[in-house]
Protein backbone atom coordinates (compact mmCIF):
# COMPACT_ATOMS: atom_id res chain seq x y z
CA UNK A 1 0.00 0.00 0.00
CA UNK A 2 1.22 3.57 -0.88
CA UNK A 3 2.14 6.18 1.44
CA UNK A 4 -1.45 8.44 0.86
CA UNK A 5 1.57 11.50 -0.12
CA UNK A 6 3.14 9.43 -2.81
CA UNK A 7 0.60 9.38 -6.40
CA UNK A 8 1.30 6.04 -8.87
CA UNK A 9 2.09 7.78 -12.43
CA UNK A 10 -0.66 7.06 -14.23
CA UNK A 11 1.30 5.02 -16.75
CA UNK A 12 1.43 1.74 -13.73
CA UNK A 13 -1.64 -0.24 -12.70
CA UNK A 14 -0.31 -0.47 -9.02
CA UNK A 15 2.79 -0.14 -7.14
CA UNK A 16 4.12 -3.50 -8.21
CA UNK A 17 4.40 -2.40 -11.84
CA UNK A 18 5.79 0.84 -10.89
CA UNK A 19 8.39 -1.60 -7.97
CA UNK A 20 9.69 -3.73 -11.21
CA UNK A 21 9.95 -0.93 -13.84
CA UNK A 22 12.18 1.28 -11.38
CA UNK A 23 14.09 -2.17 -10.58
CA UNK A 24 14.41 -3.29 -13.96
CA UNK A 25 14.57 -0.81 -16.22
CA UNK A 26 15.75 2.30 -14.58
CA UNK A 27 18.29 0.13 -12.57
CA UNK A 28 17.50 1.97 -9.10
CA UNK A 29 18.22 0.04 -5.91
CA UNK A 30 15.98 -1.42 -3.47
CA UNK A 31 16.50 0.94 -1.19
CA UNK A 32 16.32 3.63 -3.81
CA UNK A 33 12.98 2.52 -4.91
CA UNK A 34 11.85 2.30 -0.98
CA UNK A 35 12.44 5.76 -0.48
CA UNK A 36 10.47 6.63 -3.77
CA UNK A 37 7.77 4.74 -2.85
CA UNK A 38 7.95 5.49 0.64
CA UNK A 39 7.68 2.25 1.81
CA UNK A 40 10.13 -0.07 3.41
CA UNK A 41 12.78 -2.16 1.60
CA UNK A 42 11.08 -5.02 2.61
CA UNK A 43 8.38 -4.13 1.03
CA UNK A 44 9.74 -3.55 -2.15
CA UNK A 45 11.49 -6.85 -2.05
CA UNK A 46 8.22 -8.49 -2.02
CA UNK A 47 6.98 -6.12 -4.50
CA UNK A 48 10.05 -7.66 -7.07
CA UNK A 49 9.17 -11.37 -5.87
CA UNK A 50 5.33 -10.45 -6.54
CA UNK A 51 6.14 -9.27 -10.44
CA UNK A 52 7.92 -12.24 -10.79
CA UNK A 53 4.81 -14.52 -9.79
CA UNK A 54 2.51 -12.32 -11.88
CA UNK A 55 4.74 -12.79 -15.17
CA UNK A 56 5.47 -9.16 -14.78
CA UNK A 57 9.30 -10.30 -14.85
CA UNK A 58 10.95 -12.64 -16.74
CA UNK A 59 14.06 -13.44 -15.72
CA UNK A 60 16.11 -15.21 -18.18
CA UNK A 61 19.86 -16.70 -17.76
CA UNK A 62 21.97 -17.47 -20.97
CA UNK A 63 22.01 -20.79 -21.31
CA UNK A 64 25.87 -20.64 -22.59
CA UNK A 65 26.81 -19.94 -18.75
CA UNK A 66 26.21 -23.01 -17.62
CA UNK A 67 27.90 -24.43 -20.85
CA UNK A 68 30.76 -22.79 -19.62
CA UNK A 69 31.35 -24.22 -16.34
CA UNK A 70 34.24 -26.79 -15.67
CA UNK A 71 31.63 -30.00 -15.21
CA UNK A 72 29.76 -28.94 -18.23
CA UNK A 73 32.98 -29.08 -20.44
CA UNK A 74 34.02 -31.96 -19.22
CA UNK A 75 30.71 -33.66 -19.79
CA UNK A 76 30.97 -32.65 -23.69
CA UNK A 77 34.77 -34.32 -23.71
CA UNK A 78 33.42 -37.20 -21.96
CA UNK A 79 30.49 -38.82 -23.87
CA UNK A 80 31.20 -36.33 -27.11
CA UNK A 81 28.59 -33.89 -27.04
CA UNK A 82 27.80 -30.62 -28.62
CA UNK A 83 26.62 -29.19 -25.92
CA UNK A 84 26.13 -28.87 -21.92
CA UNK A 85 24.08 -27.16 -19.53
CA UNK A 86 24.92 -28.00 -16.22
CA UNK A 87 22.59 -26.29 -13.37
CA UNK A 88 23.57 -26.08 -9.52
CA UNK A 89 22.52 -28.76 -7.39
CA UNK A 90 20.06 -27.51 -4.81
CA UNK A 91 18.94 -31.97 -3.59
CA UNK A 92 16.17 -33.80 -5.28
CA UNK A 93 13.92 -31.28 -4.20
CA UNK A 94 12.08 -29.76 -7.18
CA UNK A 95 14.69 -31.26 -9.25
CA UNK A 96 12.82 -31.87 -11.68
CA UNK A 97 10.96 -28.76 -12.55
CA UNK A 98 14.15 -27.01 -12.34
CA UNK A 99 15.26 -29.84 -15.25
CA UNK A 100 12.66 -28.96 -16.86
CA UNK A 101 13.25 -24.74 -16.87
CA UNK A 102 16.59 -25.48 -17.51
CA UNK A 103 15.68 -27.55 -20.84
CA UNK A 104 13.09 -25.10 -21.96
CA UNK A 105 15.27 -22.54 -22.11
CA UNK A 106 17.77 -24.68 -24.27
CA UNK A 107 15.44 -25.68 -26.50
CA UNK A 108 13.94 -22.23 -26.71
CA UNK A 109 17.49 -20.73 -27.48
CA UNK A 110 17.65 -23.23 -30.80
CA UNK A 111 14.39 -23.28 -32.43
CA UNK A 112 14.36 -21.70 -35.33
CA UNK A 113 11.39 -21.06 -38.23
CA UNK A 114 10.24 -24.14 -40.43
CA UNK A 115 11.42 -26.65 -37.33
CA UNK A 116 9.86 -29.63 -36.84
CA UNK A 117 10.48 -31.20 -32.82
CA UNK A 118 9.58 -34.38 -31.49
CA UNK A 119 8.77 -34.98 -28.18
CA UNK A 120 9.13 -37.72 -26.25
CA UNK A 121 7.39 -38.27 -22.39
CA UNK A 122 7.87 -37.91 -18.95
CA UNK A 123 7.20 -35.92 -16.09
CA UNK A 124 10.71 -34.14 -17.01
CA UNK A 125 9.87 -33.66 -20.85
CA UNK A 126 6.27 -32.77 -19.48
CA UNK A 127 8.13 -29.76 -17.10
CA UNK A 128 10.22 -28.47 -20.13
CA UNK A 129 6.66 -28.21 -21.54
CA UNK A 130 4.89 -26.61 -19.46
CA UNK A 131 7.96 -23.93 -18.93
CA UNK A 132 8.95 -23.23 -22.18
CA UNK A 133 8.80 -19.26 -23.73
CA UNK A 134 10.14 -17.95 -26.85
CA UNK A 135 11.44 -14.21 -27.03
CA UNK A 136 9.33 -13.74 -29.84
CA UNK A 137 7.18 -15.44 -32.19
CA UNK A 138 8.88 -17.65 -34.47
CA UNK A 139 6.73 -18.71 -37.96
CA UNK A 140 6.14 -22.32 -39.22
CA UNK A 141 6.92 -24.63 -36.09
CA UNK A 142 5.69 -27.99 -35.76
CA UNK A 143 5.86 -30.50 -32.80
CA UNK A 144 4.98 -33.55 -33.32
CA UNK A 145 4.52 -36.43 -30.92
CA UNK A 146 7.11 -39.73 -31.50
CA UNK A 147 5.59 -42.59 -29.59
CA UNK A 148 1.97 -43.81 -29.53
CA UNK A 149 -0.29 -42.66 -26.75
CA UNK A 150 -0.90 -44.84 -23.46
CA UNK A 151 -3.32 -46.22 -20.79
CA UNK A 152 -1.22 -45.80 -18.20
CA UNK A 153 -0.31 -42.63 -16.12
CA UNK A 154 -1.92 -39.75 -17.87
CA UNK A 155 -0.09 -37.03 -15.99
CA UNK A 156 2.83 -37.28 -18.04
CA UNK A 157 1.21 -38.73 -21.00
CA UNK A 158 3.16 -38.20 -24.68
CA UNK A 159 0.24 -36.55 -25.91
CA UNK A 160 -0.49 -34.11 -23.25
CA UNK A 161 3.92 -33.39 -23.38
CA UNK A 162 3.20 -32.69 -27.04
CA UNK A 163 -0.01 -30.94 -26.62
CA UNK A 164 1.38 -28.29 -23.89
CA UNK A 165 4.68 -27.82 -25.85
CA UNK A 166 2.72 -27.26 -29.18
CA UNK A 167 0.79 -24.69 -27.05
CA UNK A 168 3.30 -22.83 -25.34
CA UNK A 169 5.45 -21.69 -28.61
CA UNK A 170 2.84 -21.38 -31.26
CA UNK A 171 3.59 -24.60 -32.75
CA UNK A 172 1.03 -26.86 -35.27
CA UNK A 173 0.67 -30.53 -33.05
CA UNK A 174 0.59 -33.52 -34.28
CA UNK A 175 -0.48 -35.83 -31.78
CA UNK A 176 0.32 -39.72 -33.34
CA UNK A 177 -2.87 -41.24 -33.77
CA UNK A 178 -2.31 -45.08 -32.12
CA UNK A 179 -1.60 -46.83 -28.95
CA UNK A 180 2.27 -47.42 -27.49
CA UNK A 181 2.03 -50.69 -27.52
CA UNK A 182 -0.28 -53.78 -29.74
CA UNK A 183 -0.74 -57.15 -29.29
CA UNK A 184 0.56 -58.91 -31.56
CA UNK A 185 3.36 -57.85 -34.58
CA UNK A 186 1.24 -58.48 -37.05
CA UNK A 187 -1.22 -56.31 -35.98
CA UNK A 188 1.75 -53.51 -35.78
CA UNK A 189 2.31 -54.42 -39.14
CA UNK A 190 -0.79 -53.82 -40.49
CA UNK A 191 -1.88 -50.55 -38.67
CA UNK A 192 1.66 -48.78 -39.49
CA UNK A 193 0.54 -49.60 -43.19
CA UNK A 194 -2.54 -47.30 -42.84
CA UNK A 195 -2.07 -44.21 -44.76
CA UNK A 196 -2.80 -41.90 -42.35
CA UNK A 197 -0.22 -43.10 -40.00
CA UNK A 198 2.20 -43.26 -42.95
CA UNK A 199 2.40 -40.26 -42.94
CA UNK A 200 2.99 -40.17 -39.34
CA UNK A 201 5.86 -41.59 -39.58
CA UNK A 202 6.95 -39.57 -42.59
CA UNK A 203 6.24 -36.45 -40.06
CA UNK A 204 8.62 -38.24 -37.15
CA UNK A 205 11.55 -39.24 -39.53
CA UNK A 206 11.66 -35.60 -40.73
CA UNK A 207 11.96 -33.43 -36.87
CA UNK A 208 15.34 -32.07 -37.03
CA UNK A 209 14.82 -31.47 -33.03
CA UNK A 210 13.61 -33.98 -30.78
CA UNK A 211 13.12 -33.54 -26.54
CA UNK A 212 13.02 -36.59 -24.45
CA UNK A 213 14.19 -37.82 -20.93
CA UNK A 214 16.00 -40.77 -19.56
CA UNK A 215 13.98 -43.31 -17.49
CA UNK A 216 15.54 -45.80 -14.93
CA UNK A 217 14.36 -49.14 -14.27
CA UNK A 218 13.88 -49.18 -10.49
CA UNK A 219 10.16 -50.10 -8.86
CA UNK A 220 9.77 -46.10 -8.64
CA UNK A 221 10.29 -45.45 -12.31
CA UNK A 222 8.47 -43.57 -14.85
CA UNK A 223 8.33 -46.37 -17.33
CA UNK A 224 6.52 -48.73 -14.47
CA UNK A 225 3.68 -46.14 -14.27
CA UNK A 226 3.30 -45.35 -17.71
CA UNK A 227 1.92 -48.51 -18.52
CA UNK A 228 3.72 -48.45 -21.32
CA UNK A 229 4.44 -52.48 -20.38
CA UNK A 230 3.88 -54.88 -17.90
CA UNK A 231 6.01 -54.91 -14.64
CA UNK A 232 6.71 -59.24 -15.89
CA UNK A 233 8.37 -57.31 -19.52
CA UNK A 234 10.28 -55.06 -17.85
CA UNK A 235 11.82 -57.09 -15.30
CA UNK A 236 12.04 -59.71 -18.38
CA UNK A 237 14.16 -56.32 -20.10
CA UNK A 238 16.27 -56.07 -16.58
CA UNK A 239 16.77 -59.49 -16.75
CA UNK A 240 18.40 -59.27 -20.17
CA UNK A 241 20.81 -56.61 -18.92
CA UNK A 242 18.37 -53.10 -19.60
CA UNK A 243 19.29 -50.53 -16.99
CA UNK A 244 17.20 -47.78 -18.94
CA UNK A 245 14.28 -47.28 -21.17
CA UNK A 246 14.83 -43.83 -23.85
CA UNK A 247 10.78 -43.08 -25.45
CA UNK A 248 9.59 -46.59 -24.07
CA UNK A 249 13.06 -48.50 -25.65
CA UNK A 250 15.42 -50.39 -23.27
CA UNK A 251 19.43 -50.16 -23.40
CA UNK A 252 21.61 -51.78 -21.38
CA UNK A 253 24.99 -50.64 -19.68
CA UNK A 254 26.31 -49.69 -22.75
CA UNK A 255 23.75 -48.21 -24.41
CA UNK A 256 23.10 -50.94 -27.01
CA UNK A 257 19.37 -52.01 -27.92
CA UNK A 258 17.75 -54.23 -25.75
CA UNK A 259 15.50 -56.29 -28.16
CA UNK A 260 12.66 -58.09 -26.99
CA UNK A 261 9.00 -58.92 -28.14
CA UNK A 262 7.64 -55.84 -26.40
CA UNK A 263 10.12 -53.73 -28.51
CA UNK A 264 8.50 -55.35 -32.03
CA UNK A 265 4.77 -54.58 -30.66
CA UNK A 266 5.69 -51.19 -30.18
CA UNK A 267 4.53 -48.10 -32.10
CA UNK A 268 6.92 -44.53 -32.18
CA UNK A 269 10.37 -43.50 -32.92
CA UNK A 270 13.07 -46.42 -33.09
CA UNK A 271 16.58 -46.07 -31.26
CA UNK A 272 18.47 -46.27 -34.55
CA UNK A 273 15.82 -43.61 -35.92
CA UNK A 274 16.33 -41.55 -32.93
CA UNK A 275 20.41 -41.53 -33.14
CA UNK A 276 19.35 -40.03 -37.05
CA UNK A 277 17.71 -36.54 -35.96
CA UNK A 278 19.90 -33.93 -36.08
CA UNK A 279 19.50 -32.31 -32.63
CA UNK A 280 19.01 -34.05 -29.60
CA UNK A 281 18.24 -32.45 -26.10
CA UNK A 282 18.74 -35.23 -23.12
CA UNK A 283 17.41 -33.85 -20.03
CA UNK A 284 17.49 -35.73 -17.07
CA UNK A 285 19.36 -35.50 -13.61
CA UNK A 286 19.15 -37.94 -10.14
CA UNK A 287 21.16 -39.98 -7.96
CA UNK A 288 18.83 -42.43 -9.08
CA UNK A 289 19.38 -42.07 -12.97
CA UNK A 290 23.13 -42.00 -12.87
CA UNK A 291 23.32 -45.71 -14.46
CA UNK A 292 20.79 -45.19 -17.27
CA UNK A 293 21.78 -41.63 -18.02
CA UNK A 294 25.59 -42.78 -18.82
CA UNK A 295 23.65 -45.61 -20.69
CA UNK A 296 22.30 -43.12 -22.86
CA UNK A 297 25.08 -40.64 -23.09
CA UNK A 298 27.68 -43.37 -24.09
CA UNK A 299 25.36 -44.87 -26.33
CA UNK A 300 25.46 -41.43 -28.62
CA UNK A 301 21.84 -40.70 -28.42
CA UNK A 302 21.60 -37.28 -26.93
CA UNK A 303 23.68 -34.16 -28.80
CA UNK A 304 22.73 -31.58 -26.23
CA UNK A 305 22.51 -32.69 -22.81
CA UNK A 306 20.93 -30.83 -19.89
CA UNK A 307 21.68 -32.13 -16.17
CA UNK A 308 22.33 -30.64 -12.46
CA UNK A 309 26.09 -30.24 -10.66
CA UNK A 310 25.56 -33.16 -8.56
CA UNK A 311 24.59 -35.56 -11.27
CA UNK A 312 26.99 -34.61 -13.71
CA UNK A 313 29.97 -34.38 -11.06
CA UNK A 314 28.82 -38.78 -10.21
CA UNK A 315 28.86 -39.22 -14.34
CA UNK A 316 32.59 -37.56 -14.85
CA UNK A 317 33.24 -40.31 -11.98
CA UNK A 318 31.75 -43.48 -13.48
Amino acid sequence: MLDADVTLPTEFDDAVNWAAWLYYADEMTQSEIAKTLNVSRATIVNYLQEARDRGIVSIRINTLAGGRTRVARALKEKFGLQGALVIPSTGERDLVRRLGDAGARVLSDQVSAGDVIGVAWGRTVLSVADQISLPEPIPNLTVVQVSGSSTGEPDFSPELCTSLLSSRIGARCVNLLAPAILSTRELRATLLDEPVLKKQFDLIHSTNRILFGVGDVGPKSTVRASGIASQAEIDAYVEHGAVAAIIGRFIDAHGRPVGGDHDERMVGIALDELIQTPNRICVAGGAGKIEAITATLEGGYATHFVTDMATGEALLAV
